[in-house]
């Protein structure tokens, strides 16, 4: 006889596993729906930890919500390695953000004022306070600030380790998929499949494509520079995200589309802004370029919380570019509320009534 399980969750993503993992590790009975774990967004994705850098003008309160995450990460990364025996890439080098050209810098600077406003901590550096602590970037670099607190994960180890710390608390991963939520049967269902949980809850999830590069140095050694490098290159936005495996993720793009096809056009791009902030990236190989499509929302928040009009149905979804620094809060906060019926009070700002329209309570 199959015993029901307390919670089934649709995706497995990070945001899903860690939930599971969460859960099971408070003794309820998981199980956890998807064809080919860790495969969205999460397979793309650079894995920056940036509370600092990601903030932005208008989004105050996801501003807190993704300090609180990254303040939680380092426990949280400890006890992952712990437990799933394998390192995620969790590294604390901090970040630099530059400016090419004095347009470029204009642009950071009002940035990093907001920023600086918020109290969040970033420093603003000379060119050549810039260039001593990375000696890699180009001369042609105009200045730049650091971050400290913005750190980095590799997410691809860290699905890996997330599965495992899953299954070895409990946790079932069944792979198949979830077309309905009639099809699941549990106390409580987590859907946490991101673009696909608007077809599953009626829920403003959209996809939005990223295009991503992943770059290996010379000989397999590691990258010639140890920071994030965040910047803008004559108008492109551009991330570097070196690892120790000697792999830089050089990305992305945000485009409002459907598809998850590799351009030429965003490549050129990439490479071209890449070269001109670190030129030693010109010699390395070229090993990877993918798309992904990010969870957005009309507001650029999670949905995170209760579904409106369905008994026993949370989301955690909507993450956008931000699924990777929000995965332990996130998972904290619904398996909180699963655990106990009681939502913490971060949930307020996030939780999915705020896209169900007044006018029709019976909406589900």
């Amino acid at each position: 006889m199959l015993i029901r399980p307390d919670v089934a969750i649709v995706g497995a993503g990070p945001v899903g596993l860690a939930i599971a993992w969460r859960c099971a590790q408070r003794g309820l009975r998981v199980v956890v729906h998807d064809p080919a774990p860790g495969s969205g967004a999460s397979h793309v994705a650079a894995g920056m930890l940036s509370p600092v850098a990601e903030a932005y003008f208008g989004e105050h309160e996801l501003t807190g919500l993704l300090a609180e995450s990254a303040a939680r990460w380092p426990a949280f990364a400890a006890e992952l390695t712990e437990v799933a025996g394998t390192d995620v890439g969790y590294r604390t080098g901090g970040t630099l953000v530059v400016g090419l050209t004095a347009d470029d810098l204009a642009e950071a600077r009002r940035l990093w004022s907001y920023q600086q406003g918020l109290g969040l901590s970033i420093t603003p550096l000379r060119p050549s306070a810039l260039r001593d602590r990375e000696p890699a970037l180009a001369p042609r670099v105009r200045g730049g600030a650091f971050a400290p607190g913005d750190h980095q994960v590799d997410p691809r180890r860290l699905v890996a380790a997330l599965c495992a710390a899953a299954e070895r608390a409990g946790a079932v991963l069944r792979p198949a998929p979830v077309a309905r939520l009639s099809d699941v049967d549990a106390r409580f269902t987590v859907v946490a499949a991101g673009c696909g949980a608007a077809a599953l809850t009626g829920l403003p999830v959209r996809p939005v494509k990223g295009q991503v590069l992943r770059l290996r140095a010379p000989g397999g050694g590691a990258p010639g520079f140890r920071h994030v490098v965040r910047g803008y290159a004559d108008g492109e936005s551009i991330y570097l995200v070196p690892r120790d495996s000697g792999e830089v993720v050089v990305g992305a793009t945000v485009e409002e589309r459907t598809d998850t096809e590799v351009t030429a056009g965003a490549v050129l791009r990439l490479l071209r802004a890449a070269v001109d902030l670190v030129p030693e990236l010109a010699e390395y190989d070229l090993v990877e370029a993918s798309a992904g499509l990010r969870p957005g929302t009309p507001d650029n928040a999670p949905i995170i919380g209760p579904l409106p009009g369905r008994p026993g149905v949370l989301v955690a979804t909507g993450h956008h570019r931000h699924g990777i620094v929000l995965t332990p809060v996130t998972a904290d906060l619904v398996t909180e509320l699963i655990a106990t019926g009681e939502p913490d009070p971060l949930l307020a700002p996030f939780t999915p009534d705020r896209f169900v329209p007044e006018e029709e309570p019976g909406w589900n």
